[in-house]
């Protein structure tokens, strides 16, 4: 779980960092909800990539955890402004796996 945290905090860093000095989106708040939804992707796939979840668990966890950007980006913004966090989401979450998928052990913890 503390590993997760850790991908997860890099991942916000990360991703506000690039989306602030390098897109500059002239909104820091939604820079900083999009970063926050990277990282948010990174920090759960890692905690899911264990044999302990099967593959429906991690799918629900994932479409539920991207309904909860939306709630909070509609909440906060708009709808407009809350799908391109699931967008980034979803992409991270794949990559996660993807790249998993070319080792071995199909898991980026071992």
């Amino acid at each position: 779980m503390q590993k997760a945290l850790v991908y997860f905090a890099l991942g916000t860093v990360v991703s506000f960092l690039i989306n602030y000095f390098f897109l500059s989106s002239q909104n820091i708040g939604l820079d900083l909800y999009y970063a926050i939804a990277f990282g948010f992707a990174w920090g759960l796939a890692y905690y899911l990539d264990t044999p302990n979840f099967t593959l429906s668990q991690k799918l629900g966890l994932s479409f539920a955890a991207m309904g909860v950007l939306v709630v909070i980006g509609t909440l906060i913004f708009n709808i407009q402004l809350a799908i391109p966090s699931i967008l980034k989401f979803s992409t991270v979450f794949v990559a996660y796996y993807l790249i998993a998928s070319f080792r071995g052990s199909k898991s980026l913890r071992n």
